[in-house]
């Protein structure tokens, strides 16, 4: 696939797949993007997934047309880009490998043994590579999301090759909107390290970007400033939306009757978007994105073991090892004698910054009363009228 007249896509769609990193439900499959420059020198921009190798190095020797590879450029090592590394350093011998220090580290360590003497191009922060027409530029983004990501600028045809950012989950023939399954890999991914996102950002602004190559998903060739708001405000933690996410974990089906009932006088009561999570049975990454999108949470859990409900347990966890903030956050517990679930979920978030706590608490033993009724209609007039 021709991206520019020197830039040519040779990546691979991966419809096998059923979780990403072992976790992330991706029912539309994953590309794995690999991009040639074809210039007085070639370069090639990261490799693909160890399953889809050989279709990859087919996809780069059509694109060479007899041409060699001068060299490979490695921006990131997480294997769904790296894996593909010994076998080009076997097949393309006489290339030379640009990359970081730190990533030099790594191509040791999961390749043990592969030769790279003589073959080696470190770069650092701001460093440049002539390729003839195209002048590469390297830009270090430790921690998004691994250390020793980098990612390269092209001057000649303006394109910033961006490593994971700006990626999303879903094959490139799949048809989808792309802020969806972007936000849900944004926040299950990079979304812990929003501060590094932004340092990134800052000097993606100094750049004058015509075009987006990520290492998943699509290029981006048109309205970049919504692509760029959307990493603005996801790396900001700032809510992307009005709206009230109700997430709930059940046992008997009481905590689902009050979380149905809650979400219900919402809508009465004119809120923009209102969302439901069963946490036992969605997609769990699903509702994480939810709750970054939406400003306002409601946490709606059973004691179990004067604990809260598993589920519920894991939903908090995801949410604070994400920086989760800047949220409001209702608390909703049901106990059949000793209820301490939003004593636990408070506490869970205790650590999060900029959490508003509502006012009104709903406690349940066991079933709904007609007191939580009139709790509820309480609690949801004040998360509709802020």
């Amino acid at each position: 696939m021709k991206v520019t007249n020197d830039i040519r896509y040779i990546g691979v769609n991966d419809r096998q797949i059923d979780l990403f990193e072992g976790q992330y439900r991706v029912p539309n499959g994953m590309a794995y993007n690999s991009y040639v420059i074809l210039d007085e020198k070639v370069a090639v921009m990261d490799t693909v997934d160890m399953h889809f190798t050989e279709e990859w190095l087919r996809n780069l020797e059509a694109a060479l047309q007899g041409r060699t590879v001068d060299y490979l450029v490695v921006q990131h090592m997480e294997p769904d880009h790296s894996a593909s590394i010994r076998t080009f350093v076997e097949k393309y011998p006489l290339a030379k490998i640009v990359a970081n220090s730190k990533t030099f580290g790594m191509i040791r360590n999961f390749f043990p043994g592969i030769a790279l003497e003589g073959k080696e191009v470190p770069v650092k922060e701001g460093d440049t590579l002539e390729l003839g027409a195209h002048t590469l530029t390297f830009v270090m983004a430790p921690m998004v999301h691994w250390p020793e990501v980098m990612v390269t600028y092209d001057a000649a045809d303006q394109v910033l090759f961006s490593a994971d950012g700006f990626g999303k989950f879903g094959a490139l023939d799949c048809d989808e909107p792309w802020a969806d399954e972007a936000r849900r890999y944004y926040i299950g991914i990079v979304g812990k390290y929003g501060m590094q996102v932004q340092a990134l950002l800052k000097k993606a602004a100094a750049l004058d970007i015509r075009m987006i190559c990520p290492l998943h998903g699509p290029v981006l060739k048109e309205n970049l400033g919504y692509y760029i708001g959307l990493y603005d405000t996801w790396s900001s933690y700032r809510a992307e939306e009005e709206g009230v996410v109700v997430a709930y974990a059940t046992i008997y089906g009481n905590t689902r009757k009050a979380a149905e009932y809650l979400a219900e006088k919402l809508r009465e009561k004119g809120c923009p978007k209102v969302v439901v999570h069963d946490l036992a049975r969605t997609d769990m990454h699903q509702a994480v994105a939810d709750a970054f999108r939406c400003n306002k949470l409601v946490l709606a859990s059973s004691t179990y073991n004067t604990d809260v409900f598993p589920a519920m347990h894991q939903f908090i966890h995801h949410l604070v090892s994400r920086n989760f903030q800047k949220r409001t956050v209702a608390l909703m517990e049901n106990g059949s004698w000793a209820p301490t679930a939003v004593k636990v979920m408070r506490g869970m978030l205790e650590n999060c910054k900029e959490i508003t706590f509502a006012e009104n608490q709903i406690k349940i033993l066991s079933g709904i009363s007609e007191m939580n009724r009139q709790e509820m209609d309480r609690l949801a007039q004040e998360l509709a009228g802020n």
